[in-house]
């Protein structure tokens, strides 16, 4: 049962900030499953139910949904071979993780962050979604007012498109939306002590339930993507 992180999850992270080297870590492997990675487990298998009422296919094993504290750094200048912080992902078990359609919660000692969006660029499910857009923009417009973004402290981000040209029927407050190039929405600044206890838990399946309309709709344009990749 999922209650809460605790203070151990957080100074084995900053522990292993400062003492980012393989024999430490080997040293330390007992009390990073105990205080790290059983917890990270918990919290994901208290969310499984409800992400897989959001879609029935997607992944919820913890071990394939909580990301590697090893580092790949074979294309990096920093060569620590440990991260000082977790995430998750709920995404489609078997999907490629290139332009999958995901969830996400971050967890580390000055970060803390959640939302849902895609894995960088996809191209071609987001022009399905201007297509939406242009062919109906007060439904789409209705469709993310009903989100609740603003009240739930949720905030679209990523890059946007700088030379697309935004067709006159899109009206001002769907423009971002046209325009992106990457898209995630995530928690704009989270309470981080909310992480001690299951509020956190409570918070988080909020917010993802909240955009399971939104998910549905750009999965359905992954969808079409995957179908005409095969």
């Amino acid at each position: 049962m999922f209650t809460g992180f605790t203070e151990e999850t957080i100074q084995f992270f900053l522990d292993l900030k400062f003492h980012n080297n393989t024999t430490y870590f080997h040293d330390q492997h007992d009390r990073y499953v105990e205080d790290v990675q059983h917890v990270f487990y918990d919290m994901i298998d208290d969310l499984a139910p409800d992400m897989l009422k959001i879609d029935p296919q997607m992944e919820v094993r913890p071990h394939k949904c909580l990301s590697r504290i090893h580092r790949d750094t074979r294309f990096s200048r920093d060569k620590s071979p440990y991260r000082d912080h977790l995430w998750f992902l709920f995404r489609r078990a078997g999907e490629p993780r290139e332009k999958s359609l995901f969830y996400y919660f971050e967890l580390g000692p000055d970060r803390l962050s959640w939302g849902m969006g895609f894995w960088d660029e996809n191209r071609e499910a987001l022009d399905l979604f201007r297509k939406r857009m242009r062919a109906n923009p007060d439904g789409t417009l209705a469709l993310i007012d009903d989100l609740g973004l603003d009240r739930r402290k949720l905030m679209l981000d990523g890059t946007i498109h700088k030379k697309m040209p935004v067709p006159p029927e899109i009206p001002d407050r769907l423009k971002r939306w046209y325009l992106a190039k990457d898209m995630y929405i995530g928690k704009i600044m989270p309470d981080y002590r909310m992480i001690y206890s299951e509020k956190i838990a409570k918070e988080v399946r909020r917010d993802f339930i909240a955009l399971a309309p939104l998910y549905r709709l750009l999965r359905g344009y992954a969808d079409e993507v995957f179908a005409s990749a095969e």
